[in-house]
């Protein structure tokens, strides 16, 4: 069986208000207000602006996101990628030339780091590496 293919919004689409589903979908136009796909795959891409507050199992940004992003998987910021806006996830990859202007929060079972960003996110303790929140 095939695999399906995510739901797409164009470049020329404006949605403003709720966006929710329960399958993976692909933003390259504008969003404001929320998004939620709860058990699916959020792409935001290189063409896209979106002002709202995310929340998804996994989120790739590729563009430009105002607000916040809340995933029980994992967030990547791509290389290119604009985020203005607090993080809480399980696990967080940032690419190099990614911008990120927020705080961070991460949740891996029995434990939970914080970072603010234009902070130092290494210490003792925590892994260094752009990988956040993976386990070995």
């Amino acid at each position: 069986m095939p695999a399906e293919a995510a739901a797409s919004i164009g470049k020329s689409v404006q949605i403003y208000g709720e966006v929710k589903g329960s399958e993976d979908l692909v933003v390259d136009g504008t969003v404001e207000g929320t998004i939620t796909l709860t058990e699916s795959r959020l792409t935001i891409g290189p063409n896209a602006h979106v002002q709202a507050n995310v929340s998804a199992r996994d989120v790739v940004l590729l563009g430009a996101l105002t607000g916040d992003i809340t995933a029980s998987g994992r967030v990547d910021l791509r290389s290119g990628s604009h985020l203005k806006g607090d993080i809480r996830a399980a696990r967080l990859s940032i690419e190099e030339n990614a911008v990120l202007s927020g705080k961070v929060e991460l949740s891996g079972g029995d434990r939970t780091s914080s970072v603010s960003a234009g902070t130092s996110a290494t210490t003792a303790s925590a892994p260094t590496g752009a990988l956040f929140g993976a386990t070995k």
